[in-house]
């Protein structure tokens, strides 16, 4: 992580100064979690706990009190912006065959991206991308399962093919899952990190891109060979 060694917990938050109230213990953890989100956004996970203390006016053995290393205090910045952030609408959205595929993607990305556009969604993921970190692995895991993996078996239905339950999505159709996916990612990472020029706006973007994945999606399964003979792929790479 960052060579921060494991601290022994203190058996109770530090004493209260004189006329200051002892915050809760919940709400002490929130803070922390919500000053370290900031943090590791602005500066990257090269920043110390020493750092986040002082920002927040607090010892560090308090930091170490509420999480026993700076790993578990990563653990907990994962949790808050990357999976509770996830809706359980998603997931109907995505499987929802009384609509069209493509307008099930338009509605998703839109929704999705309003999420994992946001600087610090972001800027954290590609912060800890440079350090090579868990957290992306992580994620990446649980974008394969609840999107890629989804999208991935929703095209076999949309085409009469056999289902991902019976033949594993080839490497073919998950690296072309990738691409369409990391695509808008990268779209997120142009507009709100580099501040480059995009040519068109983002409900534009997500919609084209969504045609263009429907429509090619067809011409590359028609083209594969889904006997069940050839072996699939794990889905193993990926971006936001």
């Amino acid at each position: 992580m960052s060579g921060e060694t494991k601290r022994r917990a203190r058996p109770q938050d530090e004493p209260p100064r004189p006329g200051r109230r002892r915050m809760p213990a919940k709400d002490r953890k929130r803070q922390i979690i919500d000053a370290a989100i900031t943090l590791f956004a602005e500066s990257g996970f090269e920043s110390s706990t020493h750092r986040l203390a002082e920002r927040l006016g607090i010892t560090q053995p308090l930091i170490y009190n509420h999480f026993p290393s700076k790993e578990d205090l990563v653990k907990a910045v994962y949790e808050r912006v990357y999976i509770r952030q996830w809706k359980e609408s998603w997931d109907r959205l995505l499987l929802d065959r009384a609509r069209a595929l493509e307008d099930r993607l338009v509605d998703f990305y839109g929704e999705y991206t309003e999420t994992i556009f946001a600087r610090e969604w972001i800027r954290i993921y590609l912060f800890a991308g440079l350090k090579r970190l868990d957290l992306n692995r992580w994620y990446i895991a649980f974008v394969e399962e609840r999107i890629l993996g989804r999208i991935g078996a929703e095209l076999r239905h949309n085409f009469g093919m056999p289902s991902p339950d019976d033949v594993a999505l080839t490497p073919e159709e998950i690296e072309t899952l990738w691409i369409f996916h990391g695509g808008i990612f990268y779209y997120g990472v142009r507009d709100g990190v580099y501040d480059a020029p995009v040519a068109a706006d983002r409900d534009s973007m997500i919609r084209q891109s969504s045609i263009a994945l429907v429509a090619g999606m067809g011409e590359v399964i028609r083209r594969l060979d889904l006997s069940g003979d050839s072996p699939g792929s794990n889905l193993s790479k990926g971006v936001g």
